[in-house]
């Protein structure tokens, strides 16, 4: 993804950093989708009746002794069991009665991770929650974080599951998760007042999150309680339009992380909505949002300092108008991707460098009208740039780089492709930013 691409090293974004918070027992990342079902289903039986641990203390015969693994101390096979995926804790409940308790034990269910096509998602979290209740009927306060993103064959049946047993739920990623829609995330939402995470991108269904079944109704009729998600991811959500962008932000107000590439029906009118409720945003990506226009952009730069990072790849409609309104009034901007906005021009980029003197990540790829007067002015005003793209930027040559190359030392990553750069100025920039990973098109360098 070209907006990842660009992030700094140095700084990276907060919404790709886990929460900090997060206790140090959680289980894996990954799973086995051809058997997790039946060992989820096999887990809520009685524990294994046939195999025990040897009482330590009592001396046996040496045939008789258990296996070396069972004089570890329980915190010891907690620790151990901390690191192993979900369906690789279900095995190991399987195989005696003191592994059995030790896998269950709350601190290691904290987080669920289901991954595969196949996987009967639905079936397989009722399975899990109901073991995951047993000490607490019809409540899991351990579970805070599921993730069953590329989980095709989730449906609501498995959303209303999460929503009715995990009213501790923080986090909640199901990207790709097609068949999901507007009325398992109201219950989601309605029913975990902690969640502060959703990931529902790829989700084409999901038109709106509210904490009302009816879509028109902008604010929320629960005595002005709000939701409390942060972070939000709704890229590919297709059928998202102005009005739903709408409710979502007078119902989200705390949202500080947002995500809308490839919402193409989303135009100046909902970012005008968005700035309205949601005056905490940091980061914004509508990238591929063809409709968005300088008027857009106007909208977005009344978040002033507390924007960090903005991605308006491939928006066909912005032009230096609204890069000047941003460079403005977003002096703390650190992450900018204008990738294929043919409308800029070294005229905006010169705004940019001087109202924007913070910037660390910039992609201009594909803007025609870039040239080296632009990047002089960008490397005299921008000392901190990290990373830089120009990729098929044509009228960049090898005079703006080397300038570049002489005040930014810090660079990490500078992408050139499809430009004609000399070899004699990929070497210059080599020689000052020893850290530099190149990426070029010039067979000769290397």
């Amino acid at each position: 993804d070209s907006d990842i691409s660009m992030r700094t090293l140095s700084t990276p974004s907060p919404a790709l950093i886990l929460p900090c918070s997060s206790p140090p027992l959680f289980n894996g990342s990954s799973t086995s989708s051809s058997s997790f079902t039946a060992e989820t289903i096999a887990m809520v039986h009685s524990p294994p009746t046939g195999l025990t641990h040897p009482q330590r203390g009592l001396w046996q015969p040496k045939d008789q002794q258990g296996a070396p693994i069972d004089i570890l101390p329980d915190h010891a096979f907690l620790q151990i069991f901390a690191h192993l995926p979900t369906n690789q804790l279900c095995r190991c409940a399987r195989v005696c009665r003191r592994w059995y308790n030790l896998a269950w034990d709350p601190r290691l269910w904290r987080t669920v991770r289901l991954t595969g096509d196949v996987l009967h998602v639905d079936r397989a979290l009722r399975v899990l929650t109901r073991r995951l209740c047993q000490d607490t009927p019809n409540v899991c306060l351990t579970l805070e974080m599921v993730v069953v993103s590329g989980c095709r064959r989730l449906t609501d049946r498995g959303l209303y599951t999460v929503a009715q047993s995990c009213p501790e739920l923080r986090r909640l990623e199901i990207a790709g998760c097609y068949n999901v829609s507007n009325e398992a995330v109201f219950e989601v939402v309605s029913r975990c007042p902690n969640l502060e995470h959703l990931d529902i991108s790829g989700c084409s269904k999901v038109t709106c999150i509210s904490l009302t079944r009816e879509a028109s109704i902008k604010l929320s009729p629960l005595h002005g309680q709000q939701i409390s998600i942060r972070y939000l991811d709704m890229t590919d959500c297709f059928a998202l339009e102005d009005e739903g962008l709408h409710t979502i932000a007078a119902h989200c107000t705390q949202l500080t992380h947002l995500y809308l590439r490839r919402c193409a029906r989303l135009t100046d009118e909902g970012l005008r909505f968005l700035v309205i409720y949601c005056p905490s945003v940091r980061e914004l990506s509508v990238s591929d949002c063809r409709f968005v226009s300088d008027f857009g952009l106007r909208e977005i730069a009344k978040l002033e300092g507390r924007l960090r990072y903005l991605s308006i790849a491939h928006c066909g409609r912005v032009t230096d108008v609204g890069v000047r309104y941003v460079a403005k009034y977003c002096a703390r901007l650190r992450y900018l991707n204008a990738r294929g906005c043919e409308g800029l021009t070294d005229h905006g980029l010169e705004h940019l460098a001087k109202g924007c003197p913070k910037l660390k990540s910039l992609d201009i790829g594909k803007c025609p009208l870039v040239s080296d007067a632009g990047l002089e002015v960008l490397a005299l005003n921008c000392f901190n740039l990290k990373r830089l793209s120009v990729k098929a930027c044509e009228s960049v040559t090898g005079r703006g780089l080397q300038v570049v190359a002489a005040n930014c030392f810090d660079l990490q990553l500078l992408n050139v492709q499809d430009c004609d750069v000399p070899l004699e100025a990929l070497r210059f920039v080599k020689r000052h930013c020893k850290r530099c990973i190149i990426e070029h098109t010039n067979p000769a360098f290397f």
